[in-house]
């Protein structure tokens, strides 16, 4: 099989023959991104899961300080990036009881920059995988177009229509709509995991920020009646226990 592929790629004309190495580069570019963002993906989500918890402890006990440091440490997490700066900006008017709507109002939109930030980094590149899955079947029937030429030169040249006269053009054209094909598929189905991979983080983004804003809502409240919000860190174990 090996063989007869070789075989059919050395019989192909010129045209052909850089049609499949145009189709070859764009699955490799596709391959490439794939790749790229998947990692990014799975390292954002492992990330993530460490992140939760610390995130959680931190608002419980009404520590920024911690809250601050879990999104310095977990930097590969789009949750904890989408909290990037916030609890800095947050914390002196908590500590002080200056916390007021504007404060609230500014930590929300401080997320949404963040949100977009972090959507940019997932979406790189999956316009190539667009790209590729809708041209490559186009690219792939420019090279059916010219294997059909192949084949009326083939019976020009032989005088007749014989399958010997139209053979090679046929295969021609053939070899280079399937890899069209083969090439286009793999791209759309990329295409779309990613695309619904980004939209799953965009949505635990949102709902990670409006929990957030109902808490800081929460904490104006509390802070509007008088009380004093402060930091209630876990007791320290004794020495020796």
């Amino acid at each position: 099989m090996n063989e007869s592929l070789f075989q059919l790629y050395a019989n192909m004309g010129l045209f052909a023959k850089c049609i499949v190495w145009v189709l070859a580069e764009m699955s490799v570019f596709s391959l490439t991104i794939a790749i790229l963002r998947y990692v990014d993906l799975a390292r954002s989500k492992r990330a993530t899961i460490r992140f939760a918890p610390r995130l959680d402890e931190a608002l419980t006990n009404h520590d920024f300080d911690v809250g601050a440091e879990a999104v310095k440490k977990h930097r590969r997490s789009h949750l904890a990036q989408a909290y990037a700066g916030v609890f800095e900006a947050i914390r002196q008017h908590v500590e002080d009881g200056t916390l007021t709507a504007v404060e609230v109002a500014s930590a929300q939109r401080s997320m949404e920059l963040n949100k977009l930030g972090q959507i940019a980094r997932f979406r790189r590149g999956l316009g190539v995988l667009a790209t590729v899955g809708a041209t490559a079947p186009f690219v792939g029937l420019l090279g059916t177009t010219m294997g059909v030429v192949h084949s009326f030169q083939g019976m020009a040249t032989a005088g007749s229509a014989g399958l010997g006269a139209v053979s090679a053009g046929i295969a021609e054209a053939l070899i280079t709509t399937a890899f069209g094909l083969f090439v286009a598929i793999p791209a759309v189905w990329l295409y779309n995991y990613m695309t619904n991979r980004v939209e799953f983080i965009s949505m635990e983004i949102d709902y990670g920020s409006k929990e957030f804003m109902n808490f800081m809502l929460f904490l104006e409240a509390r802070l509007q009646r008088g009380e004093k919000i402060t930091p209630t860190r876990p007791a320290e174990a004794p020495r020796g226990a």
